[in-house]
């Protein structure tokens, strides 16, 4: 395994919810800057959210309410809480920590984690 280790995804049905967990390992010292993205066979991978300098928050346009990005620094773990799940958000989902002090200069990309949502 690597410095980040996604958790939490899986099989469910349209409508229900999941929490995904990114756990950053080794010399990463913090997620305050913390991207989840996602990727479909054939889809260019796509930003779900992010966060930065802990407080400034951004969403795909796609999300529109149903999801939640957030980190606790003491746990070094970053999370998203995706609700009223849609086949359409079936994917494999990526936690991300670009380039910083956290990382010493470090891009860091997790493996992912599977979520498949059935109609």
């Amino acid at each position: 395994q690597g410095p980040l280790v996604e958790s939490g995804g899986g099989l469910v049905q349209t409508g229900e919810s999941l929490r995904l967990s990114c756990e950053a390992r080794g010399t990463i010292t913090s997620v305050d800057d913390v991207d989840w993205y996602r990727q479909t066979p054939g889809k260019q991978r796509e930003m779900v959210a992010g966060i930065r300098s802990g407080v400034s928050i951004n969403y795909g346009d796609f999300v529109q309410g149903r999801f939640t990005i957030s980190r606790d620094n003491a746990k070094r773990t970053a999370y998203l809480q995706l609700n009223s799940l849609k086949p359409e958000d079936t994917a494999v989902y990526i936690c991300h920590l670009p380039p910083s002090i956290a990382t010493m200069g470090m891009d860091y990309w997790g493996r992912g984690t599977q979520v498949i949502v059935s109609s």
